[in-house]
């Protein structure tokens, strides 16, 4: 029989995960909110291929907030896409994977490479909480003046400093402070700035 996990709590899934505490992700409005991320991230790159300044609408309805001269290259894959934050004159590059079950803020004039992942999900390292599909997030913050290379991927919780560079290819697994560069995997502060 498995077990309920949550019989003391009365929030729905949806509600825990705004918390930014365990559920499980079979809540219908969880469904409802990704759908709608994949309506408009597939409108959005449809757009785009026609003309990149009539697609920005469906940009600004996909997420949270976009700044000022932000530009997003799709394809652009999102969980909710709501809640992402992106700075004014930022840059992001074809591929982004973005998966804002917890917020992602990434700051202004931000140089974003391809096939970058922002990755915020987490699960049980348990085995049987795992099989029983428990999950949480938690946010991602990328400050003002970050480059992050191509196919950088950033784990659940980092923070990255004003000013930082991460070298393409690295996996930043903790954060790294403002004005330096990181590399690898795990990504290190190999240089300051």
């Amino acid at each position: 029989m498995p077990t309920d996990h949550f019989a003391h709590d009365p929030r729905t899934n949806l509600e825990r995960m705004q918390a930014g505490d365990l559920y499980i992700a079979d809540d219908p409005e969880i469904a409802r909110r990704q759908q709608r991320a994949v309506r408009l991230a597939a409108r959005y790159q449809a757009a785009f291929a026609e003309d990149a300044g009539a697609a920005r609408p469906l940009l600004e309805e996909l997420l949270g907030s976009l700044g000022e001269q932000a530009e997003v290259r799709p394809p652009l894959y999102v969980d909710y896409g709501s809640n992402i934050t992106i700075g004014a004159r930022t840059f992001v590059n074809y591929n982004l994977t973005a998966l804002d079950v917890a917020a992602i803020t990434v700051g202004a004039d931000c140089q974003i490479g391809p096939n970058v992942q922002l990755l915020t999900p987490t699960h049980p390292l348990e085995p049987q909480p795992r099989r029983d599909k428990l999950e949480a997030a938690r946010p991602i913050t990328i400050g003002d003046n970050v480059w992050l290379g191509g196919g950088v991927i950033v784990l659940p919780g980092v923070t990255i400093g004003d000013d930082s560079v991460i070298g393409a290819g690295s996996v930043v697994t903790r954060d790294v402070p403002a004005g330096v560069v990181a590399v690898g995997s795990p990504a290190r502060p190999v240089r300051t700035l």
